[in-house]
């Protein structure tokens, strides 16, 4: 079962905020807490409230906390807010302040694992043989 928490309008940009998001994937939720706990990047606390959230609706549901894993961390750009600095001579430049949407899945499905099956089924590199003819040339 997946489990989501979102944070929308958060006030970072989504390339910053993407750093923390993809460091989560896959992670068990204590193992993510913990990593987010020491982190020194500003939207670390965020995402640590996040993922609290996260594991407070899969309680809600009936589901065990220490099965939960991170499934998927999906950071996307919000609106730009518009702003002007004022510059010599009357003159304005734009700054653009951005804003991220943050959405946390949980899933208490273990892992999967490449089995050795599906590692067969990949095609094998084929093997390069020069010809005499190629050589020539």
């Amino acid at each position: 079962m997946e489990i989501t928490a979102k944070l929308s309008q958060y006030r970072q940009a989504p390339r910053k905020v993407r750093l923390v998001g993809t460091l989560l994937k896959g992670m068990s939720v204590e193992t993510a807490l913990l990593e987010l706990k020491h982190r020194s990047k500003r939207v670390a606390p965020v995402f640590h409230k996040l993922v609290s959230s996260a594991i407070a609706n899969a309680k809600a549901r009936g589901l065990d906390e220490k099965a939960l894993r991170v499934l998927n961390v999906r950071v996307d750009k919000g609106v730009v807010l518009k702003r002007s600095r004022p510059r010599a001579q009357g003159r304005a430049f734009p700054i653009h302040k951005h804003t991220s949407h943050i959405v946390v899945t949980l899933t208490d499905e273990p892992a999967k694992k490449r089995s050795a099956r599906t590692a067969s089924a990949l095609p094998a590199k084929k093997a390069v043989t020069r010809t005499v003819a190629a050589k020539a040339k």
